[in-house]
């Protein structure tokens, strides 16, 4: 319900005013009133909601005065009544608002509208609470115009506007105002018959009003005036109400229909109720203490729209139900306390429902009403607001209750303004943010206050399905808890219905995206508390539903785990109901709630990738993507193909961009890798995606088009050629076969070659190719062969003849020549010299030879300066002859430089052999040649001079250049002193030794006994090797004899040697074994005795304890003495004990373990004591093992029984032990054959000490004993018993470890004692990082399988010891292992997606391994993966890379800086326990400038018509050269653009003709080189008109008729500058009808109009661009004008004017001829 505000200035009705939120009783005062003002009304924006209902026309009854004088006694009314019947204390209202603060916007406003009938007039604009709907943004406002109204009417209520705030009057009238009323009654229902119009909703700038409002421009019809309801008319109009009446009736008919655009408009006022102009439908019974509904006398009739019961007594609604057609139903302040509002449900019409100043404690009762858009609670005993859900409500009044919680608050899809002041509920902290959850995005004001922005990010913290616990009860806490909170919440109300033995872990959903994978997460853990032998399975259904959240409906075939959200689910919330099935049987459904649906980031994903098609070699394979564009146009994507070698990275295969690709024989052995990025053809490029390919096969070997290349002629060289296919080509067999003239059958001549010359034998023949293709692994293919033509025979003919050689003196030179035509034979040849270079015929030419066979040719010295001729006579074997063929040298015969012709080196290459070095010198008379002998270790190295030699051609050979080579250099000199080319001889082989000899052999030493004596000798012949030495010993008679086994090239003299001469022969042998003469060496002697020495000392004995051990020493330096000897014990640590001993030592226990050492001196008869020698013995043995005594003491179980026993014989080992069980005890002999004496012996143990076991209880235990020394030796055995049986003990374990089978399992175990082992039990646990220890449920097994709960905790293996009596020991826990950690993240290689060109944004790829492990890492535990780029920068030596700060994503976009340099990028990727993989590269090439572009391409302004606008953008593309910009016009809604001539600089100055339009300037980027890059826009928001021009543009156009004052130029023509004497006053009329320029009157002559004429087409008026102060109107095509102003400002205004009067004359709204925003 809206009415029309009309200022009280005489201002038009398109002044929008902020309307409040009236009280009831307002409300209705609003509908009936309304009727009285009448306006012409053109709506042309959109309207809010459309408008259907039928309007009716009434005709006129009573004459315009009688309308007339009604209206002016209702403006001067109010200010009387108020006074008299206005209470001190104001009663509160529907809204529970407080009246006594009035704002005084509200003051203003409300003298524009006054009461006609009653003294409650006042209450119309009291109502503070009209502020609780929300303020509109102007620019979404449509406008609205009217026809004028008359000024007499205008300046007389301007006078009679009351100023002062009006207040509500009591509820309880005297009988003079009943009076008063009535007689006002009956003069309203006369007026309202005056005039009919249809009412319609236009926004306002700031709609505040719930139920009714004075200054809402909205025309309604004027109704009948009750004494509660005063009407309400516009008193600064009144005067020309009647008047109007006619106009409004015939143009009610123009009205436009609303559409359903209107619902996008953000304007929220309260519902639209259509008035009927009888009192049929209304019923107004305010005040009456009615206390039944039933009672005869209300007269409730199922045609009432607008019922008002409030004020009266009231307590139930029975009756109610017959109002099936009520819009507006009040039953404030009655005596209602709830339940029992059944009744309403037949009120589906219902619109407007107050209930304040009631009693009602609960809306539980409150049906749904489809149509209810205003409800009003206030002051009331509510506790809550729990009601059913209220599709369309609006406004929700609830102030002034007991509301406490929000619990059961309905679903409200559609409310705007919430109120609930005064309630206990406001204590809860950010109850607006809870509100603005459990409403939705429709909430536009809360507790008559906007939203608060911080509440509202406030709100958007909280998850989805807040709102749907804060319903069910869950009490409303900080938003980092609510996660956590809502969970438990809803987990207590599910808890009951899961499966048996499940607990749920998560249910979320992620956050939804549009075209993009939406994942739904519902975790059940089992508790392991019950056995189940089947899995869970888990059904889902998605569902769609509105913001709220509410209203979800279904969405077929969406059962999976995942759901795609299309582009009509963008706003919109979505639901997983999951349903868990256990052995068959379905439980009950759990749930989550999604975020909103947001639009698709527009980057589309690759979703799944792979390669089809036979990976052999020319196959052509094709690479498959399938895409998600979220929310982008599916666009064409880049494809690339990338060959990746093993081992190696993967390298871009050029030219290959298309899906499909064609195996080459580069692919062989290698994977290919397709590589798919895609693009929306907005040009948004997505994360590229790739898939690898298995390597390569390559193809079959085979081969086609094979044929024979050549003329098939004798002595042709043919080739046969084929191309082969199938990998790389291997050593293929080639075969020629020429026919068999009489089988015709081909016979092999030749194999292995392509080529093949034809012989004589082929003539007459045909020849065959035969092509056998072999790959490179050995492969044969088929074989393909071609057969040539027939070989035919050619005659003799030589072609291509040359003379081959250096054409100078002495030089030898040869002719060859092709010969054809059967088989050469003996062609001759024969040379000529000519003095001329061209060749004129065999007359002129002077011969140098006869003809010969040889074709080779030694210039002689006269031929020097002529040109050499060769004659060329080709000849066959049959002695056919052919045409001679001759050549003719390039040049003339030049002399020779000084050279040699030939160089060799003679002689034997021995040592000591003689060589002798020869050359042939040409080239005139030599000089002094310079020689040079050199050395060589190998021929190619570049040798050592041997200067001793330079100068000779003789070297005789020495024994340092044995095994290497001899080279001769010789430098030819002319006797003119011109150095040739120096050349060299290098030696035929190495220098080999001479036969072995020996030159000298003498015997180097003292003839003294003892001393040693060598050989001096010189050898000569090669190397030596082992040379054979004999030593002899000479007696003085003579008698020579060889020493016995002395044959080195030393000798030491002994004893025997005294007396006697000593020498020595030696045979010479090369290392080769080349044999020489022996030679005998000269006698050295007699041999004298040396001092006393001991030549050799040993030990004799065995080293074992108890043994005796001797010694035998070896005597040298004459007769021998008394010699001395000394024992010595020698411990580990080197101390030596002194052993008193003599001749023999006895060996003792103390000695065991230890070395004894023997010093003995040797002393000559004489006396003579020569040096001390030592001898030291190995350790000392111990003796044989002997056991001597063993006692086994008292036995208990699982203790450890340690017998007591007595060892002999050295160190003990490990002796044999052997525990027997029996139930006898024995004695004696029967101890050491235990088991033969008695049946019931058992073996127990072998070990010295021994734990019985349960076994053992109650039996003997008896020890056999068989000691054993430490180095295995045994000695005799010894037996043992108890003397009591063994006793029982408590089970324990012990050991017990955990260890880790393999990867991710792990195995405990333990040592059991104690009886036999029962039921143990077994447990693992977790010890977390703080130490906490947790049992792992459902671990009882000594296997274990490591969870992913499991990592970053260690692991304990729990052993508890059950006997099999029952008996429980303690539980023992293991040592915890490691820390469980799963695999390091690996990166198997990183590659960069996009152009290293300057602008394009590279993308870092990393491949994953595709190991299960891996992918498992990579998909739960990985936690970032980190980037850093970096740029090179050349240095001297390489190429040096430096990190690009704060560049660590995965993208770059390339700068312009970076032109030149190469870019890298590293990746590493890091898990959530503090692990970094290894890093990975990859580079670029260096980056090249990009396409010019600009970005971010903004206007600058400030959006009105009267700034300057600039373009401003970022360039990228190279230096940046001279760019195009051009600036356009742009109507809104239209896609079509207006150039603006001459406008195509940076800034431009819009103007008036920019009013309405969008600016649009087109940049063109330009490089500094003219390459152009893509032309890019930018736009501003609608130009608007300069606020002080707007003002004074709508009072001027309020006003209907101005005149403008203008000068106008006398002379028009153009070649004349006008000037201040050249221009005429004018007065430019304008009004709604016509537009007129008149010359002023002088005093000589009366004002003529020059032009006058409509506003109808072709009417326009047109701006001068180049000067600020012109304008020009044009009637028609005759009749125009050029009009000068003084400023742009009143250039604007005039034009302005004009053109809206203009646009209203052709029915144009006011706010689009403006263009401009109200």
């Amino acid at each position: 319900m809206e009415a029309v505000s009309v200022k009280s200035g005489g201002e038009p009705a398109e002044e929008l005013h902020n309307v409040e939120l009236q009280k009831v009783s307002s409300a209705e005062s609003m509908k009936s009133t309304s009727k009285t003002a009448k306006a012409n009304i053109r709506a042309t924006s959109r309207i809010l909601e459309p408008t259907v209902s039928a309007r009716k026309k009434m005709e006129v009854k009573k004459s315009s005065d009688l309308s007339t004088t009604a209206v002016k006694s209702a403006a001067t009314k109010p200010s009387s009544s108020r006074g008299s019947n206005s209470v001190p204390s104001t009663r509160r209202n529907s809204t529970g608002g407080l009246p006594e603060k009035q704002p005084i916007s509200v003051a203003k406003r409300s003298t524009g509208v006054n009461s006609v009938a009653s003294k409650k007039t006042s209450a119309l604009a009291s109502d503070p609470l009209r502020r609780s709907l929300p303020e509109i943004r102007r620019s979404s406002l449509p406008s609205v115009a009217t026809k004028p109204w008359n000024h007499t009417s205008v300046s007389a209520t301007r006078k009679s506007a009351p100023s002062a705030p009006v207040t509500r009057t009591s509820r309880t009238l005297s009988i003079s105002d009943v009076g008063k009323q009535n007689s006002m009654k009956k003069s309203a229902e006369k007026t309202s018959s005056l005039s009919s119009t249809s009412s319609k909703r236009v926004p306002s700038g700031s709609l505040e009003s719930t139920a009714s409002s004075t200054t809402r421009k909205v025309v309604t019809k004027i109704s009948s005036l009750s004494p509660r309801s005063p009407s309400v008319s516009n008193g600064s109009k009144g005067g020309s109400l009647s008047s109007s009446t006619n106009r409004s009736s015939g143009l009610s008919g123009r009205r436009k229909v609303a559409t359903p655009e209107s619902r996008d408009s953000r304007l929220i006022m309260l519902p639209q109720i259509e008035i009927k102009a009888s009192d049929d439908v209304r019923l107004d019974l305010r005040g009456h203490r009615i206390r039944c509904l039933n009672s005869g006398g209300l007269n409730l009739s199922p045609n009432l729209e607008f019922v008002y019961l409030r004020d009266n007594q009231l307590s139930s609604l029975e009756g109610i139900e017959i109002l099936t057609r009520v819009k507006v139903l009040d039953l404030s302040f009655n005596d209602f306390k709830g339940p029992g509002f059944e009744p309403l449900g037949n009120c589906k019409a219902l619109q407007q429902l107050y209930l304040a100043g009631n009693q009602i404690t609960s809306l539980v009762s409150l049906p749904e009403l489809p149509n209810l858009e205003f409800l009003s609670v206030a002051q009331n005993k509510l506790k809550s607001l729990s009601m059913a859900s209220q599709p369309r409500l609006q406004v929700l009044a609830a102030s002034k209750n007991r509301i406490s919680t929000l619990k059961g608050f309905p679903h409200l899809p559609a409310l705007e303004h919430l109120r609930v002041e005064e309630n206990p509920i406001l204590e809860m902290p950010h109850l607006e943010a809870a509100s603005i959850l459990l409403v939705g995005p429709t909430l536009k004001k809360f507790n008559d206050r906007d939203l608060s922005r911080e509440e509202l990010a406030y709100a958007k913290r909280y998850p989805a399905h807040t709102a749907l616990c804060i319903r069910g009860g869950w009490e409303f806490c900080r938003p980092e808890h609510a996660l956590d909170s809502t969970f438990r919440f809803l987990f207590e109300q599910w808890k009951d219905q899961f499966p048996p033995g499940y607990q749920l872990k998560e249910a979320s959903i992620d956050k939804p995206f549009e075209e993009d994978a939406c994942c739904c997460h519902f975790n059940f853990v089992s508790d392991k508390t019950e056995s189940s032998n089947s899995d869970l399975a888990l059904k889902y259904q998605w569902f769609l539903g509105e913001r709220t959240p509410s209203n979800f409906i279904a969405i077929p075939h969406a059962t999976a785990e995942i759901y795609w959200p299309k582009h009509e689910d963008i706003g919109r919330i979505l639901k997983v109901e999951c349903m868990p099935v256990l052995e068959g049987i379905e439980y009950p459904m759990i749930f989550a709630i999604s975020s909103p649906v947001s639009p698709g980031t527009g980057c589309p994903k690759v979703l799944k990738i792979d390669v089809r098609g036979e990976l052999m070699e020319g196959n052509t394979i094709k690479g498959y993507a399938e895409v998600a564009w979220c929310g982008g146009t599916p666009g064409k994507g880049v494809a690339s193909w990338l060959r990746r070698k093993w081992n190696s990275s993967p390298v871009v295969i050029a030219g290959a961009e298309d899906e499909e690709y064609q195996l080459t024989l580069d692919d062989i052995d290698s994977c290919l890798v397709f590589m798919y990025t895609p693009v929306t053809e907005e040009g948004t490029k997505g994360e590229p995606q790739y898939a690898i390919t298995d390597y390569v096969k390559a193809a079959p070997p085979s081969v086609n088009d094979v044929k024979i290349l050549g003329d098939a002629v004798e002595e042709n060289t043919v080739k046969g050629v084929g191309k082969y296919f199938g990998g790389r080509e291997g050593p293929s067999k080639f075969e020629w076969l020429h026919e068999d003239k009489n089988s015709g059958e081909f016979v092999l001549v030749s194999t292995g070659t392509t080529e093949y010359t034809i012989t004589k034998e082929d003539v007459g023949r045909r020849l065959a190719f035969v092509y056998i293709p072999v790959n490179f692994e050995g492969q044969e293919g088929k074989s393909v062969s071609i057969v040539s033509d027939i070989v035919k025979q050619a005659p003799p003919k030589v072609t291509n003849v040359k003379i081959i050689g250096d054409i100078r003196e002495g030089s030898k030179v040869s002719v060859t020549g092709v010969v054809t035509g059967g088989t050469e034979a003996s062609s001759r040849v024969q040379w000529f010299k000519t003095s001329s270079s061209v060749l004129e015929g065999e007359n002129h030419l002077e011969a140098l030879s006869t003809s010969k066979i040889a074709k080779a040719f030694r210039i002689p010295l006269g031929a020097v300066g002529c040109f050499i001729v060769a004659k060329f006579t080709p000849m066959t074997s049959d002695g056919e002859c052919g045409e001679p063929g001759y050549a003719i040298s390039e040049r003339a015969v030049e002399t020779l430089p000084p050279s040699l012709n030939f160089l060799s080196i003679t002689g034997d290459y021995t040592e000591g052999g003689m060589l002798t070095a020869s050359y042939g010198y040409i080239g005139g008379h030599e000089g002094k040649s310079i020689y040079n002998w050199y050395l060589h270790e190998v021929e190619s190295d570049s040798g050592i001079l041997i200067p001793e030699v330079s100068g000779l051609l003789q070297y005789r050979i020495t024994k340092d250049t044995i095994g290497k080579f001899i080279s001769f250099t010789c430098t030819p000199i002319r006797d003119d002193g011109i150095v040739g080319e120096a050349r060299t001889c290098m030696g035929q082989e190495r220098v080999r030794p001479g036969s072995p000899r020996l030159i000298s052999l003498q015997i180097v030493g003292a003839a003294v006994e003892g001393m040693t004596l060598t050989v001096d000798k010189k050898y000569w012949g090669g190397e030596e090797g082992d040379s054979v030495f004999r030593w002899f010993r000479t007696s003085s008679d003579g008698n020579l004899s060889e020493v016995k086994d002395a044959s080195t090239s030393s000798y030491m003299l002994s004893v025997d040697d005294i007396g006697f001469f000593v020498s020595v022969s030696c045979e010479p042998v090369r290392n080769d074994w080349a044999r020489g003469p022996i030679v005998l060496s000269e006698q050295i002697g007699p041999i004298i005795p040396g001092p006393p020495t001991c030549q050799s000392l040993e030990l004799v004995g065995s080293f074992v304890e108890g043994a005796r051990l001797s010694f035998i020493a070896s005597y040298s330096g004459g007769e021998k003495g008394d010699c001395l000897f000394e024992w010595f014990r020698v411990k580990s640590n080197g101390v030596k004990d002194k052993i008193n001993a003599g001749v023999f030592l006895d060996l003792t226990l103390e000695d065991v373990g230890r070395c004894v050492e023997l010093v003995y001196t040797p002393v000559r008869k004489d006396g003579t004591k020569g040096s001390a020698k030592s001898v030291l013995s190995g350790v000392v043995a111990p003796a044989d093992p002997m056991g001597v005594e063993l006692i086994i003491p008292d036995c208990c179980e699982d203790n450890l029984v340690v017998p007591q026993k007595t060892y002999f014989g050295g160190e003990e080992g490990n002796g044999e032990y052997v525990w027997y069980r029996t139930k006898n005890k024995f004695y004696g002999p029967a101890f050491l054959d235990i088991s033969d004496t008695f049946e019931d012996a058992s073996i127990r143990g072998k070990t010295f000490t021994y734990t019985p076991s349960l076994e053992d209880v109650g039996a003997y235990l008896a020890l056999y004993w068989l000691p054993i020394r430490a180095d295995g030796k045994q000695g005799k055995p010894l037996a043992s018993i108890c003397d009591s049986p063994v006793t029982p003990a408590l089970p324990v374990v012990t050991n017990v470890c955990a260890k880790e089978l393999s990867s991710g399992t792990y195995f405990g175990k333990g040592d059991y004692f104690g009886g036999y082992e029962g039921s143990s039990l077994f447990s693992w646990y977790r010890e977390t990082n703080d130490g906490t220890i947790i049992l792992i449920d459902g671990a009882n097994s000594k296997t274990y399988q490591v969870t992913d709960s499991d990592y970053n905790c260690r692991l304990l293996f729990g052993y508890t010891p059950v006997r099999s009596d029952s008996v429980v020991g303690e539980l023992k826990l293991s040592e915890p292992t490691d820390i469980i950690l799963p695999e390091l993240p690996k990166i198997e290689m990183l590659a960069l997606t996009g152009k290293a060109v300057e602008g394009d944004v590279l993308t870092a790829v990393e491949v994953i391994p595709k190991s299960e492990a891996q992918q498992h890492v990579w998909t739960k535990y990985k936690k970032d993966v980190r980037y850093q780029w970096f740029c090179s920068s050349e240095t001297e030596n390489d190429m040096s890379f430096e990190p690009l700060p704060s560049q660590r994503t995965c993208s770059y976009k390339v700068r312009l800086e970076d032109i030149g340099h190469c870019l890298r990028c590293e990746c590493i990727a890091t898990d959530v326990f503090g692990r970094s993989s290894q890093p990975a590269y990859a580079e670029t090439a260096p980056v090249v400038p990009g396409i010019p572009r600009i970005d971010k391409l903004e206007i600058e302004g400030r959006g009105f018509h009267t700034n300057l606008y600039a373009v401003r953008g970022i360039y990228s593309g190279g230096k940046e050269g001279k760019s195009r910009i051009q600036w356009l016009r742009s109507m809104v809604g239209s896609p079509d653009l207006i150039s603006i001539p001459g406008e195509t600089g940076r800034m431009y100055e819009a103007n008036v003709d920019d009013v309405g339009y969008r600016l649009v300037a087109i940049y063109t980027p330009i490089r500094e080189d003219g390459v152009e890059g893509q032309p890019v826009s930018a736009s501003t928001d609608p130009i608007a008109v300069e606020p002080d021009i707007l003002k004074e543009v709508k009072q001027k156009l309020d006003i209907g008729s101005v005149k403008f004052e203008a000068l106008c130029d006398k002379d028009r023509s153009p070649k004349k500058v006008p000037g201040m004497g050249t221009l005429e006053r004018r007065i430019l009329e304008v009004n709604k009808k016509r537009i007129k320029v008149v010359k002023p009157g002088s005093k000589t002559s009366f004002p003529n109009t020059e032009i006058r004429g409509s506003y109808a087409p072709p009417f326009h008026v047109e701006l001068l661009r180049n000067d600020q102060h012109r304008l020009r109107i044009v009637v028609d095509s005759e009749n125009e004008v050029d009009l000068l102003v003084q400023t742009r400002h009143l250039r604007d205004v005039i034009v302005l004017v004009v053109r809206g009067l203009a646009q209203r004359f052709n029915s144009t709204s006011l706010n689009s001829l403006l263009k401009m925003e109200t």
